[in-house]
Formats: structure tokens, sequence, C-alpha cells
């Protein structure tokens, strides 16, 4: 007869499905979906499909999903966080069922579970709920590799250093990375203010040979040149790259960076020719 001392241990473990394109999803995360007991996605509603279950969709058609509901309102909005922090909160509460069960639950999260992700939240809430829990994380590819990918760009080279930073309230946060020509700089986060993000760039002189990426892997995708991308906001899941200037002045950048004008998926890169 089984006793609560001899119960199976519930886990959850949050799998990275990369930016986008299905292919993109490794085998270590489908062999982890497989396993699980049960596989949650992130969703604005519980009728709405959200980008991290559409990827798995695509890339394992079999497998069963469920969706758990988080506030996605922003920072700036009137009760932005609490709303967002209340609902991570529902989230655990909805998952102690099947881990208290003894489950292994999966849920799955656009690029790394590490890196700027729901998945830190939503296990900072269960920790407050049941501090002994078994948590893991399979890693996902994150979008700047993607997007480097994509345009056949070398991020870093030597002893080159990257900035991975969030422009959410603006391209201030960008300004000790610019400040450093040696670092390469990578922005998420900031597609409402691409626009400005883009003039601080060119006032230091570095806006010649960066990227951004666009909903890459999913409908809409749009890859180019900053410079030309920069005519208005872009949609939140957009991404900037831009190289050291130190590699050789901004001509010379802009050269690398611009490769032979397709990723290897064959997509076009826009502003570039054929």
């Amino acid at each position: 007869m089984a006793t609560a001392a001899s119960k199976p241990r519930g886990r959850l473990v949050g799998v990275g499905v990369g930016p986008g394109d299905p292919e993109l999803v490794t085998r270590q995360a489908l062999r982890v979906l497989a396993e699980s007991d049960r596989v949650v996605a992130p969703s604005s509603a519980v009728d709405a499909v959200g980008r991290a279950e559409a990827i798995v969709r695509q890339a394992s058609p079999e497998l069963r999903m469920e969706r758990l509901v988080f506030d996605m309102t922003a920072d700036g909005a009137q009760g932005g966080r609490g709303a967002r922090e209340a609902s991570h909160r529902a989230a655990a509460h909805a998952l102690l069922p099947w881990l208290d069960d003894g489950e292994q639950v999966a849920f799955v999260t656009l690029g790394d579970p590490n890196i700027y992700s729901t998945f830190s939240s939503l296990t900072a809430a269960v920790r407050c709920l049941r501090p002994a829990m078994d948590i893991g994380t399979v890693p996902g590819i994150m979008a700047f590799q993607a997007l480097a990918a994509e345009a056949g760009a070398v991020l870093l080279d030597g002893t080159e250093s990257l900035a991975l930073v969030t422009a959410l309230d603006g391209p201030e946060a960008l300004e000790a990375a610019i400040a450093d020509p040696t670092r390469a700089i990578v922005v998420y986060k900031g597609g409402r203010h691409v626009p400005e993000i883009a003039a601080s760039l060119s006032r230091a002189g570095r806006l010649d040979g960066a990227l951004m990426g666009e909903l890459l892997g999913l409908p809409g995708e749009r890859i180019g040149p900053l410079a030309q991308l920069s005519t208005g906001p872009a949609t939140y899941l957009a991404t900037v790259i831009v190289p050291p200037r130190a590699r050789g002045g901004p001509g010379r950048a802009a050269r690398e960076w611009r490769g032979l004008g397709a990723g290897p998926g064959g997509r076009p890169i826009e502003g570039e020719d054929g």
C-alpha cells in the first residue's frame, strides 16, 4: 500500500522551444515533452493559442497540451505588475494538484527558460508554495542566435564581449553598452522603441551594420538592416543585434553582417540584393 512517504515526487520542467521555427526545437526538448505526464503552455486566454504552443504543435502534432493563462499587461500600465504577479500565483496554484500527485509537468516557453522567460516568475511562485519542489530546465535557442544565423553574421570573435539588454522602457538601457566599442549588443523587448533605439545607435556611430529581426520563424517575419526597418514601432518580439564597432569600423561591420542576403532557410534579408 502506497504511503505519503513513498509517493512519487513531482517535477516542474521549463522547456525552451526556440524563437518560432519548429525546426529549431531541440531533440532534447521533444524527448522531455514526450516523457512528461503533462505539458502546459502559457496563453493570454483559455481559448487563445500562444506562440510557444503553436511552435510545439508544429514540431510535435501528436502532443497534448493544456493552457495556463497569464496576464500580459505591460509594466507601464496601471496595475500591470500587480496583475502579472497575481496571474503567476494563480498559475502556480493550478499546477500544484498535478505536481503534488507526483507528475512531471513540462512548461513550454519561447527561447530559453532561463533568459527573460515567464518560467522564472512561475517557478518563484511555485517555490513560495512548495519550497522543496524539484524544478529543472531544458535550454532553447534564442532569437538573437537565430537572427545572427539568418543574416550570416559572426556575433562575437576573439576577446569581444556581448551585452544582452531589454529596452521595455526606452533606449536608455543601451547607453553603457553603446559606449563600449568592443561590445556587441543584443536588444530584446524594444519593439515599440525601435525608432529611438536606431537614433541612439546613429548618434554613437553604431547604426551601420545593426540588424533587426521581428517574429522570427513566425507569420509576419521581417529581417533586415535596422536603419531600414526603424521607420516605426515593431512588435514585442523584435530583436536587434549590433556588431562591435572596434571590429574594423562601421563600414567593415556592415559588409560582414550582410552575408549572402539570405539565411540557411533561404528567406531573403530585407534591404539586400537578390
